[in-house]
């Protein structure tokens, strides 16, 4: 029997009716996914059952899929190296989650609904910390919801964006490479789905940045993208009370969230550590290497976008 938690009932109807998972099958795709990644000779990975079965749920259990999605999971680590680098559970992470920048929140929209995320980008030093170390930081808290958050992996997520306080320090640091690199690693890497992207708060710059920003995205995901003159109309989409004491809601108040990650994230110190020993080896791939040149057609120079 496969390793995996159970699914609540709710989640385990959603699972049958969205993804196609026959739980009496999980056994044999998870097998089916494990003996392929143990011959791939340029592949060093995890393959515990909680961890593949992330992947076959992020596929709608197309093993095809989930090989090639679990293949640059991997290989995002040499193609984004700025994203990827000394993923360590150090002071520097933790600093940057006490911000509050980016936070799942504790409970679901619904019992069978998708997780909630709060992104404030006008919250971290500017003067510290780059938009790369934010996005690495992301990648760790994400990294232990592929493993964890069976309403994220099952359901998807819902992204409240709130530019407040927002200033030319912080869009500086975005870049149109990265938000490209960020916008593939969530199409071909991750394995869970999103399902809108509501923006609060867009001030003028804001809306030139939101622009380009969905320039880069793929037309479904672009499909996704809200913005909102005010709260009420945000919570047309998500119910007042699945955002936290900030936001009008009852989903906990920021700073219960932040030191409820803040524990999470310290209990996964030595995880982190032997992550560094997996990855791609592309010189050992059979076929084309997976690069940033093949994943985003671009060289990975660093051009900063024009907010002026």
């Amino acid at each position: 029997m496969a390793n995996i938690r159970p699914l609540t009932p709710e989640l385990a109807k959603r699972a049958k009716e969205e993804l196609g998972e026959v739980p009496e099958r999980i056994d044999a795709d998870i097998q089916q996914l494990r003996d392929w990644i143990l011959k791939q000779p340029h592949l060093t990975a995890r393959t515990d059952d909680q961890f593949l079965v992330a992947f076959l749920r992020g596929c709608k259990y197309s093993v095809e899929k989930a090989k090639h999605k679990f293949d640059n999971y991997y290989a995002m680590r040499g193609a984004v190296p700025e994203l990827y680098k000394d993923r360590f559970v150090n002071d520097a992470a933790i600093d940057i989650l006490r911000s509050g920048v980016y936070l799942p929140l504790p409970k679901p929209i619904a019992p069978d609904g998708p997780r909630i995320h709060v992104s404030r980008y006008g919250v971290f030093d500017s003067s510290k910390y780059s938009m790369s170390d934010i996005i690495r930081v992301r990648t760790m808290l994400g990294d232990i919801q592929f493993r964890e958050d069976d309403n994220a992996m099952v359901m998807g997520f819902m992204e409240v964006i709130d530019f407040k306080g927002v200033s030319p320090g912080h869009i500086f640091h975005f870049n149109a490479v990265l938000v490209k690199k960020i916008s593939v690693l969530g199409d071909k890497a991750w394995p869970y789905r999103p399902k809108g992207f509501h923006f609060i708060n867009a001030h003028s710059s804001c809306e030139k940045f939101l622009n380009i920003t969905k320039s880069l995205m793929s037309d479904k995901i672009k499909k996704r993208f809200h913005v909102h003159s005010n709260l009420e109309s945000l919570y047309e989409h998500i119910p007042k009370e699945s955002l936290p004491a900030e936001y009008g809601g009852t989903n906990g108040t920021l700073e219960s969230v932040i030191n409820g990650w803040e524990k999470k994230l310290l209990s996964y110190k030595e995880y982190f550590e032997e992550e560094a020993k997996y990855g791609t080896n592309e010189k050992l791939r059979r076929g084309r290497p997976v690069n940033s040149e093949s994943l985003f057609g671009i060289d990975g120079s660093f051009r900063k976008l024009d907010i002026d």
